[in-house]
């Protein structure tokens, strides 16, 4: 789906509805492939990977830092021959994978395509996302390796790269998703995103080897994450305010002529923030509210949506749990009338004034970063992580106050057992044998690849950062060579 409401292809006078997927990814790489074609069989459109965090922070499962955390919050990808385990009987020129990947971004996308390139895909039909974003992280989640301006060089990389080599790749998610965890209001995650997509094309605008011709279709293939809670009217019109707003910025400030390439494209994980492990089967409900305020709206309905499990606030969800998230999205696809009708929101008084009220209060936001030097000079200054954090500790003592009602939580908290959580079995739990299998798998890949071929790849790598040669052909190279995650960062 797009922001404008040109939906491209339709049957039967409605509209395609949106990728379905779900987040998931945990335990090994074989694993995860059982739960991936699972959940395709079951309808799922696209698959959403989570990678744990020493894939996200550019460590092996033998560094001292992975110790504990391998396999535990997201699937580890540590070579070649874990990602050929993880898309095992997934053919990748038919598949949309969005991949939850910041700091090695770079790296995970060059091990997706060195699978690709076996499997025989032509490369630019490969079609998915890398949320490589580095803003983001130092703003809300933490998990950046490199300082921020060398990350927006590697962002751009990826960016510069894909618009020749994979056309149909989104390179990045500008991510407002994570700044609304952290406490954004919708106003800093309009102006924040929005920054951050600025300081980006400033960044591949100023690259000699970007054709000012190829400009135009470049921008067209930078996409959003967001993020949807449960202030269902204010969720709604923020969306409409960020398509109308990229669509002024990239006329105005870029200028874009091509409507297509101005479209505001994005997927959506509704807010995991607000799930709470009280009365978690509540969590359902909030799902489904925040889930209508990315797709009511035709001109601003996500392009691609993925919703948290119910009890995600109590662990790993299992599939029966994912699955019930997949019928929310596929209920609402195919049982109602919603992709019949045009967008049922315009001529609203209400929404136009609140749309106009969000837009004023982010470009005067957006006129202050642009005075301080942008979105990277922000973030170096503290500004606004700080924004942030204010704003994150205002919606807490909201809530300890009870001004914010949470049901279950603040209000109405006597509450009759749960069946639906209880006894073992309620959460997937991921054994501590995870970690030792991953170490020992590891040792025999490195035991088992040339090593001098490795050292070779990764020399040619280092030579290609320090010079400022674009590191994805390098990276590539480094995947079909046997390099690892850790030898890569």
């Amino acid at each position: 789906m797009t922001a404008t409401g040109r939906h491209g292809e339709q049957t039967a006078g409605r509209d395609k509805p949106w990728i379905f997927r779900t987040y998931a990814g945990h335990s090994d790489a074989a694993e995860s492939n059982r739960l991936y074609r699972t959940n395709l069989a079951k309808g799922q459109t696209g698959l959403s990977v989570a990678f744990d965090l020493p894939t996200q922070t550019g460590y092996d499962p033998d560094h001292v830092l992975a110790r504990g955390e391998v396999g535990k919050v997201g699937v580890p990808i540590s070579h070649l021959g874990d990602m050929r385990s993880l898309f095992d009987q997934i053919p990748l020129a038919q598949m949309n994978t969005s991949m939850t990947i910041n700091a090695t971004a770079a790296w995970l996308l060059s091990l997706y395509i060195a699978v690709a390139d076996e499997q025989g895909a032509d490369r630019k039909l490969l079609q998915g996302t890398t949320q490589n974003d580095l803003v983001k992280e130092y703003l809300s989640r933490g998990t950046y390796v490199f300082p921020p301006r060398p990350s927006m060089q590697l962002t751009t990389d990826i960016v510069v790269f894909t618009a020749s080599e994979l056309p149909k790749w989104n390179p990045t998610n500008v991510c407002s998703y994570h700044l609304q965890e952290a406490g954004a209001s919708p106003v800093q995650e309009l102006s924040f995103a929005l920054a951050t997509a600025i300081a980006l094309l400033d960044s591949i605008r100023a690259r000699p080897e970007v054709n000012p011709a190829d400009f135009p279709a470049t921008v067209g293939r930078i996409s959003f994450f967001v993020n949807a809670g449960m202030r269902f009217v204010t969720e709604l019109c923020k969306m409409r305010a960020f398509a109308e707003l990229w669509d002024e910025i990239t006329l105005g400030r870029y200028g874009i002529a091509e409507e297509q390439h101005r479209r505001f494209r994005y997927g959506v994980q509704v807010n995991s923030l607000g799930l709470t492990e009280q009365q978690a089967e509540n969590n359902v409900y909030r799902i489904l509210i925040e889930m209508l305020a990315v797709t009511l709206s035709r001109k601003a309905r996500a392009r691609a949506v993925q919703l948290p499990a119910w009890n995600e606030a109590l662990g790993l969800p299992r599939p029966f749990d994912q699955q019930w998230s997949l019928r929310m999205q596929q209920v609402l696809a195919y049982e109602t009338d919603l992709l019949e009708f045009g967008d049922i929101f315009d001529g609203s008084t209400v929404i136009e004034a609140k749309v106009d009220a969000l837009k004023a209060a982010a470009l005067e936001e957006l006129a202050k970063i642009d005075d301080m030097g942008g979105a990277l000079a922000a973030v170096e200054s503290g500004y606004m992580k700080q924004a942030l954090v204010e704003s994150g500790a205002r919606r807490i003592e909201a809530i300890e106050r009870g001004e914010q009602i949470v049901v279950g939580v603040n209000k109405f908290t006597n509450s009759e057992p749960s069946p639906l959580s209880a006894g073992d079995g309620a959460v997937v739990t991921v054994p501590d044998s995870v970690e030792i299998e991953a170490i020992g798998r590891l040792k025999a890949w490195r035991s088992a690849r040339d090593a001098r071929v490795a050292e070779a790849a990764l020399a040619e790598l280092a030579a290609s950062a320090r010079e400022g040669r674009n590191v994805m052909p390098a990276s590539i190279a480094c995947a079909k060579a046997g390099v690892t995650t850790g030898e890569w960062a």
